[in-house]
């Protein structure tokens, strides 16, 4: 089986142009960092994404014992679609966050967990500790299937001519029988194609026909310009799911029964008051995920990264929660550090300077 590692996928991309980084797990670009990223404005971009993985959930009990462990409605989830998902530990905190998928395959109903690779180890080991008696199989499919992002006024036309079904709908997926290749549309009209990484070579070449291959930061940089953002081992457990305004994206039911921090997450919903939420930074150094942010109007950490990239602009982009009073005067590595800008994802007012 290929992975990131083996020869038949690299050479196929050593074949674009690929420039990698030092350990092989990042793409950085296929050519001129910049153009990658002036590419995911106005062009249609292929993307091999090695920092995405893939759980598997089956068996007779998979649906129920999904539902009693995510924030999502899990019942409510039907066939060929997906819903965002997040999995908390008892205090609240959000162990991983997903794209949670449905589709029967043959006579199966099968699960598919998207999430970011290196949570992978550490998510199995945990929801496997829940399982018990139930009849749930969960397989880490991060070394035998990989991922392709497509984006752009051709990435739908390039998926038809590869001769996949195209999912029409945000959040919908089409699912190819014959080679098990899932095809996911994202709320904000990308996709991503998964499929074994033995075909991977194939439907490359196939697809960078009409596609631009294109490297990793450019994706990481729609996925903040879409606000759709990553727990990752740097942040994991740091945040409540309205910190992270994954309630606002679809991502919580507050109608659903118990799951691991439903109290605790119901109870911050309708008695409590969340001073920090969601924000896309902008500034002059690149951001690291898990970074603490400073202001001089608090004493210690104003906010935290999630996830960062470069921008098309040769500025640097982050999603990151932030507390709402110090997103006006934000500033990397100290309160005295240089300034960051800061822009709530969804609108609220910023509190004003004290007179």
């Amino acid at each position: 089986m290929n992975s990131p590692s083996t020869p038949g996928w690299l050479e196929t991309l050593g074949a674009s142009g690929v420039r990698f980084n030092a350990d092989l797990t990042e793409i950085s670009s296929f050519g001129p960092e910049m153009e990658d990223l002036k590419r995911a404005i106005t062009g249609s971009a292929l993307v091999p994404l090695l920092h995405l993985g893939m759980i598997k959930v089956d068996g007779a009990d998979a649906r129920a014992y999904l539902h009693a462990q995510f924030t999502s409605d899990i019942k409510a989830l039907g066939d060929k679609e997906a819903q965002l998902s997040a999995w908390c530990t008892p205090k609240g905190r959000i162990f991983a966050n997903f794209i949670t998928a449905a589709t029967w395959v043959g006579q199966e109903e099968n699960f598919f967990l998207l999430l970011p690779v290196e949570r992978i180890p550490a998510v199995l080991e945990r929801l496997q500790t829940y399982v018990l008696r139930a009849k749930v199989k969960l397989t880490s499919l991060a070394a035998t299937v990989g991922h392709l992002g497509l984006c752009g006024p051709a990435a739908a036309k390039a998926l038809a001519a590869a001769g996949f079904d195209v999912p029409e709908a945000p959040l919908s997926i089409t699912h190819q029988e014959r080679t098990r290749t899932q095809i996911l549309r994202l709320q904000d009209g990308r996709y991503i194609l998964s499929t074994a990484r033995t075909l991977l070579p194939q439907i490359w070449e196939s697809l960078r026909a009409t596609l631009a291959p294109t490297g990793q930061p450019a994706w990481r940089w729609l996925d903040i310009l879409h606000a759709l953002p990553w727990i990752g081992n740097a942040t994991a457990e740091a945040f409540v799911p309205q910190m992270m305004d994954f309630d606002k994206a679809g991502g919580v039911s507050f109608k659903k029964g118990c799951y691991p921090g439903q109290e605790v997450v119901a109870r911050t919903q309708y008695q409590g008051e969340v001073k920090r939420h969601l924000y896309r930074l902008q500034g002059k150094k690149p951001f690291t995920p898990g970074e603490p942010l400073h202001s001089p109007l608090v004493a210690g950490e104003s906010g935290k990264v999630i996830s960062a990239a470069p921008e098309p602009g040769g500025a640097y982009a982050a999603l990151a929660v932030v507390m709402d009073e110090c997103a006006r005067d934000l500033h990397y590595g100290s309160p005295t550090g240089l300034p960051i800008q800061a822009t709530p994802v969804y609108s609220r007012a910023i509190p004003a300077a004290a007179a």
